[in-house]
């Protein structure tokens, strides 16, 4: 029985049109996807430009205060002494810079709030509309992990950025990582320690589609140094991933098990300490 369930998996997924041509959507939507389909470069480069001038928008509306600290300062330091001028203005660039960081906390979960970017569970061809959303949400995470997020993790600051950008988070939750993706997606439970440079993403490309699924980390869970969690995965409350590991897509680590490796696997800790003293 099971050897025939794989195999009408199996043939369902041949029979999928991984290059669609037609549309599901109506309107405007369903037009938009029926040229992106046809003229898939043309247009995802065209698509871009809007993109990129909403990201401008919502950079310049974060610097606008920086701006104004700066120049005030400008005027205000004319007629001091050189050196004088020269602290006063540099102050006021770096505290222009992280007066940036601390609007941009809230305005950017304002712009994904406004665009309605947060994501949903999803299965589909890339060039699919289905997917602009995806793009804006994560396109607003990154503009904050490559400007200023560093200076905020780990601290209740970058907790607070996830929540109002729609992750879930319990109590007492430390996120010791910049390397999150599609945070809407992902739930994290109470007291659940996550590593320095570990990667969480609610996404994976197969055969041909791009897969949006949920992380569910349980409470008191440990995710190790540079370990990866991707789309998919549950992950039982207690239980521990190695550093340098990677849980695969649609992987269950049932609670208080411990795993590690490339595709991560559960281990014995005991036979693990084992193995190392005799390497010794």
């Amino acid at each position: 029985m099971a050897l025939k369930k794989k195999l009408l998996i199996f043939k369902r997924k041949q029979k999928e049109d991984l290059d669609p041509q037609d549309t599901k959507h109506k309107g405007l939507l369903g037009v938009y996807e029926l040229v992106l389909r046809r003229a898939k470069v043309l247009v995802h480069v065209l698509t871009l430009v809007p993109l990129y001038l909403m990201a401008c928008f919502i950079l310049a509306s974060s610097l606008f205060p920086a701006a104004v600290i700066f120049m005030t300062t400008y005027e205000l330091s004319l007629a001091q002494p050189l050196a004088v001028r020269a602290f006063a203005l540099s102050f006021a660039f770096v505290f222009g810079y992280f007066n940036y960081g601390f609007t941009y906390l809230f305005l950017g979960p304002l712009a994904n709030f406004i665009l309605r970017a947060n994501l949903k569970p999803a299965r589909g061809p890339y060039f699919s509309v289905d997917f602009l959303n995806w793009y804006i949400h994560n396109g607003i995470i990154y503009l904050m992990r490559y400007t200023f997020l560093e200076f905020f993790t780990p601290t209740p600051y970058n907790n607070l950025f996830y929540k109002l950008m729609g992750m879930k988070i319990g109590r007492g939750t430390q996120i010791n990582s910049t390397n999150l993706s599609d945070v809407s997606l992902i739930t994290l439970g109470d007291k659940v320690t996550i590593g320095g440079s570990a990667t969480l993403c609610a996404h994976y490309g197969q055969g041909g589609y791009l897969v949006l699924a949920p992380v569910v980390i349980g409470n008191n869970v440990t995710i190790g140094l540079k370990a990866s969690v991707m789309g998919g995965v549950t992950i039982g409350d207690g239980a521990k991933v190695m550093p340098h590991s990677v849980v695969l897509p649609k992987t269950y680590i049932p609670a208080g098990e411990t795993w590690g490796g490339v595709p991560a696997q559960k281990i014995s800790v005991t036979q693990e300490i084992l193995k190392i003293k005799k390497a010794q």
